[in-house]
């Protein structure tokens, strides 16, 4: 081992006892060139290191600034030059980066050997994380990712997320060419990057541009990967009316997630459960006599929602809220007694389970017909059932039965009480029916 090489290796020991990572550029090459050197040519070794200009100057008083693009600094010692470039310590980072990395310097020693490789013909460049995420500015108009977006995503995948992030946050279209880079570096995303910064910048996304961002994670396939089961949804057909036909599954998925920030502008957490509501789908679908069919789908929706959040690592309380969410979206569909009513309104999150029964009927163009009547009726769910009265009193209960006084006329009078709560009678023809087949039912009489 030559004697500069040593002296870099020194470098980044000191480094890393002071609790920072260090090591020597491409070691391999840099070794391989010290040794090719002739006597009186200019020696000069590259290091990376995750500290900043003032932590080296301070373990190397004589380290000297350096106004060379990615060189932090440099130190002049035995004739030789040790060149400072700052590592990139994002954990989304292409793993061989740190093995393989090519400086300008050694990529013009490439080039005199006539070495250069197919991987440096758009060469990565070393450089500080940038305030604005490696991102070019807004003001022209489009998310762009600066320099060559192949070589820049090797440095953190994790970009790809987060400059959907910004597309859709700020309603700005993806560069092509940046576009294409996150559709052929989807796969290294999902290697490289982990679930919980993938679901950070998913967190960062404002509730109303949800739908944009899962229908871009969609495009570039990278959904595919994290929620395989929500892209499948793209393969199921349903009815959305029977003016339109058929649409796909996830088609609908995207407009419920539009349009439920309608009315509820930064629930967050009820339009990712709009995503999931019908996840169910994909196993419950039967297709007989030329119709589709997803008997069940919520309650199976509820417990596969489960599974994939917990994959995304989300904590147990958003888990059961969304699930929640997912497992009774469908009770407001149909026209609810007042018993119903009762039920209903006795779940915590009972608004946000309207909310999403309306963006659904909306993404479907559908008939309001029985959401309207459950909201015309809502307000009797207010009244105690202590408060309601029956039907028929209990003279009405003895003519009725032909039952003299006693507990038993109270019995009947409950039962009546309870039926018409949960809709079974409505008038009077039906209660003096109720009462007297409960009657000889119950054999009262």
């Amino acid at each position: 081992m030559s004697q500069p090489f040593k002296d870099a290796v020194s470098l980044c020991k000191s480094i890393m006892r002071n609790g920072y990572d260090a090591y020597v550029i491409n070691a391999r090459l840099q070794k391989t060139v010290l040794a090719e050197a002739g006597t009186g040519d200019e020696l000069a070794m590259d290091i990376s290191t995750e500290l900043d200009l003032d932590g080296l100057k301070r373990l190397f008083p004589n380290l000297e600034a350096s106004t060379e693009h990615g060189v932090t600094g440099l130190i002049r010692q035995n004739s030789v030059t040790f060149y400072f470039h700052t590592a990139s310590v994002e954990d989304g980072t292409h793993p061989e980066e740190c093995v393989a990395r090519l400086t300008p310097r050694l990529l013009k020693v490439l080039e005199q050997k006539g070495e250069i490789p197919l991987s440096a013909a758009c060469p990565y460049l070393p450089s500080p994380q940038e305030q604005d995420h490696g991102l070019a500015g807004f003001d022209e108009g489009m998310v762009r990712i600066k320099g060559f977006p192949d070589q820049v995503l090797k440095r953190d995948y994790l970009l790809s997320v987060r400059a959907m992030r910004f597309s859709v946050n700020y309603h700005l279209p993806i560069e092509q060419n940046t576009w294409m880079a996150i559709v052929r570096g989807a796969r290294r995303v999902l290697d490289y990057c982990p679930v919980a910064d993938i679901m950070d910048e998913f967190r960062k996304v404002e509730a109303e541009n949800l739908w944009q961002f899962v229908q871009l994670l969609f495009e570039c396939q990278i959904l595919h990967g994290l929620l395989p089961e929500i892209a499948a949804l793209s393969r199921v057909k349903q009815i959305k009316n029977p003016e339109e036909g058929e649409e796909t599954v996830f088609r609908h998925t995207l407009d419920v997630m539009r349009h439920y920030p309608e009315v509820l502008p930064y629930d967050w957490y009820g339009t990712i459960a709009c995503m999931f509501h019908d996840v169910g789908k994909l196993y419950t679908a039967e297709y007989s006599e030329g119709q589709w069919s997803f008997l069940q789908h919520h309650r199976v929706g509820a417990k596969v929602t489960r599974k994939l959040l917990n994959r995304l690592h989300f904590p147990p309380e958003d888990i059961d809220l969304i699930c929640t969410l997912v497992r009774d979206h469908m009770r407001p569909h149909f026209m609810l007694t007042d018993k119903g009513m009762r039920r209903l309104k006795a779940i915590d999150e009972y608004p946000r389970i309207l909310e999403m029964v309306r963006a659904d009927i909306k993404a479907r163009n559908g008939s309001y017909r029985e959401f309207n009547h459950n909201l015309k009726m809502f307000e009797r769910a207010d009244t105690p059932e202590d408060s309601l009265e029956p039907l028929l009193n209990g003279r009405d209960i003895m003519q009725a039965t032909g039952l003299n006084p006693g507990p038993t006329v109270g019995i009947i009078r409950d039962a009546l009480l309870k039926a018409q709560i949960a809709g079974d009678v409505t008038n009077l023809d039906e209660a003096k029916g109720f009462v007297k087949r409960y009657a000889q039912e119950e054999r009262l009489v």
